[in-house]
């Protein structure tokens, strides 16, 4: 205990001799900060210094091996490390898709070759990836994606169009799924294997929402090629390295959504600013009410879930129970902004124009954009399906 005080004191001394003033006090979630990557701009160039400063202690990625460019901490020095940027009102210094999905899977799948080639860069946040999984026809029943790629010599070439790729117009590489034994049952003929996005023969194609932002594309991939050593475990056993990448992209997506309404202001704040208190309480008590047990459950979720992440830094990966993550932090993050619109009542119906502050309109597109939630990913049905037969052990 006195060694972990020690680090705890060390760590809030370098952090707060390190990180840049201007970055305090700067919130972000894991689907909301500095991206990385060849195409980041930075319109603050101190959160490029705070990540390179990071990178070079291997704190983007803390409990990393440090023999790939991690921080090589215990789950309890990372703990506190969190605790003391919590402290310090520090942003993460780097997210995505490499931290959460790949890094991890890589770790678990990988070769050796493989992971220094592509570790090092997701630390440092020069690479930024995307997923390639869904296509038209094969979203929920992803088994039955159809992108071919057939072995050439040394390379594969890939033929085939993804759909809902977020990000993929500004990421460097994309893990994908694709069919190499069409032959085989579908969960049996399919590869994991790793794409250069700057490889000739890939176009994307941005998707406006709801929300009137693009974050979702098509992806289409005409005679791409890839070499053969970018498949990840084993050829026609991709749908083993899927499976586990799932787990870490459901409990990504259950803990990425933020408690905060906007300008780092609380949800009492915006009942304060839109309702009036009375006494020292919301004055509508029917708000009032759903506040607190909004309060009550989001806070039973973040604890369940640091107790899942305790237990899959002690070695046990995420399993079948990420689908239950995924279902009730998505459900809890509409419920939330269900509740920021009606506390904020006629301020939440701007789309553009004066009369509006920019968090007001920000809340609108939040809330349009959250119908989206219990969809990406795997939607709610599929991952009620897999805890009725991979939880609960029910028959089909």
């Amino acid at each position: 205990m006195a060694d972990l005080e020690t680090f705890r004191t060390e760590t809030h001394q370098w952090l707060d001799a390190n990180a840049p003033a201007s970055i305090r006090g700067v919130g972000n979630t894991l689907l909301d900060g500095n991206w990385g990557g060849r195409k980041a701009r930075y319109p603050n160039p101190d959160m490029k210094v705070w990540l390179d400063v990071m990178a070079a202690r291997g704190w983007t990625a803390p409990e990393w091996p440090t023999q790939y460019g991690g921080g090589g901490l215990s789950k309890d020095e990372a703990k506190v490390l969190q605790q003391e940027m919590n402290a310090l009102r520090l942003p993460a210094p780097l997210i995505g898709f490499g931290l959460t999905m790949i890094g991890p899977t890589l770790l678990q799948y990988g070769t050796e070759e493989q992971k220094h080639e592509h570790l090092p860069g997701i630390i440092k946040g020069e690479i930024r990836w995307c997923q390639g999984y869904s296509e038209p026809g094969s979203g929920s029943d992803l088994a039955s994606l159809k992108t071919r790629a057939i072995l050439e010599g040394d390379h594969y070439v890939i033929n085939g169009q993804k759909v809902w790729t977020s990000f993929a117009n500004l990421a460097d590489w994309m893990f994908m799924l694709v069919r190499t034994d069409p032959e085989a049952k579908k969960q049996e003929g399919i590869t994991f294997l790793l794409v250069d996005m700057q490889s000739p023969g890939v176009e994307t194609r941005p998707i406006k929402l709801i929300s009137g932002a693009s974050p979702f594309c098509e992806t289409f991939l005409t005679d791409v090629h890839a070499p053969a050593r970018n498949v990840i475990f084993e050829v026609n056993k991709g749908w083993t390295v899927a499976k586990s990448l799932l787990n870490h992209e459901r409990n990504m997506i259950a803990s990425a959504f933020g408690t905060t309404a906007g300008k780092g202001r609380t949800m009492r704040d915006w009942a304060k600013e839109h309702l009036g208190l009375a006494g020292d309480r919301v004055a509508d008590s029917a708000i009032r009410d759903r506040m607190a047990q909004y309060e009550m459950d989001s806070r039973a979720f973040r604890l369940t879930t640091e107790r899942a992440r305790d237990a899959a830094k002690a070695g046990r990966p995420p399993g079948p129970e990420s689908s239950m993550f995924k279902i009730y932090g998505t459900e809890l993050n509409q419920r939330r902004l269900e509740l920021l619109v009606s506390i904020a009542g006629p301020h939440a119906l701007g789309w553009e124009g004066p009369g509006f502050e920019d968090v007001e309109l920000t809340l609108t597109r939040d809330w349009l954009r959250s119908r989206g939630n219990t969809i990406e990913g795997g939607t709610s049905e599929i991952q009620l399906n897999i805890i009725a037969k991979r939880v609960l052990g029910l028959p089909d």
